[in-house]
C-alpha cells in the first residue's frame, strides 16, 4: 500500500511540474486530444497500462 501511495505521490509530482514549467506547451497539447478519436486514446491508454504493469512486475520481482 505505501507503494502505491508513492507512485500516486510521484505522479502528481511529474504532473504538476510539466504544468508549472510549460503551461503554454500543456495547453496545446490538450486541445489536440480533441482530434484524437476516442478508440485511439483508449488504444493508447491500454498500452501504457500494460507497460507501466510490466514495469512494476519486472521490479517487484
Amino acid at each position: 500500500m505505501k507503494e502505491l501511495i508513492i507512485a500516486f505521490g510521484l505522479f502528481l509530482f511529474i504532473e504538476g511540474i510539466l504544468y508549472a514549467l510549460f503551461p503554454s506547451k500543456m495547453k496545446n497539447m490538450l486541445k489536440k486530444l480533441d482530434l484524437l478519436k476516442d478508440s485511439q486514446l483508449r488504444s493508447g491508454g491500454l498500452i501504457f497500462a500494460v507497460i507501466g504493469f510490466f514495469i512494476i512486475y519486472y521490479i517487484k520481482s
